[in-house]
């Protein structure tokens, strides 16, 4: 019978999502990630190299799923933190592969996968346009934006420590949802400071 090899490919990237979400690169095996994969672990040299470029596919799988969900310069601004909001919590692996990868690589990863850079530079693009600004300014949003829909989930410690043990209850969840919404919706609609010529830039 002929080796099935994308269902191979497919089984070795969703057990290397969730090896590289619970334990980062470092801590990652590879013994493991074949294990639950139920594949020979040379399967993994002989399909990525080794484990850090199975990391870098992981995360542009991962990519893909976020570009098809959460689409920026579409609808008010609110809407898309809101958007950001839902995506990681309904699925916290991405966002922590992203600080995983931010703890090993730091940004050095950033050129090495240009879809992921291109995909970044449209969404600051987009919101350029939707919002008529430059595409600086759009870039100062589109990293508060991200940061506000995403802490939440990225950092559960500080939202209960903040909003006290009902924190991750879902009534208190949609009301977070909700002021982060019209947070942005609000702070969106306020014009940059652009420093005057007494001004210190």
């Amino acid at each position: 019978m002929a080796w099935d090899t994308a269902r191979t490919k497919r089984l070795l990237l969703e057990a290397a999502r969730a090896e590289f979400a619970e334990y980062g690169i470092a801590g990652g095996r590879v013994d493991r990630i074949a294990a639950k994969a139920g594949v020979n672990k040379e399967r993994i040299y002989g399909y990525f190299g080794n484990k850090e470029k199975l990391f870098n596919v992981v995360l542009a799988s991962a990519l893909v799923e976020l570009a098809e969900t959460v689409r920026p310069g579409e609808g008010p601004i609110g809407e898309y933190v809101g958007r950001i909001y839902d995506f990681h919590r309904k699925d916290p692996a991405f966002l922590r592969l992203l600080m995983f990868e931010a703890l090993y690589y730091g940004d050095s990863l950033v050129e090495e996968n240009p879809g992921r850079l291109e995909w970044y530079t449209n969404a600051s693009e987009s919101l350029a346009e939707a919002r008529g600004c430059t595409l600086e300014e759009a870039g100062h949003l589109l990293i508060t934006i991200i940061g506000l829909g995403a802490w939440p989930t990225a950092m559960p410690q500080l939202a209960r420590l903040a909003m006290g043990p009902q924190a991750h209850e879902e009534d208190a969840q949609q009301a977070l949802r909700g002021f982060l919404v019209d947070f942005a919706e609000r702070g969106a609609h306020r014009p940059p400071h652009r420093p005057t010529p007494t001004e210190t830039p």
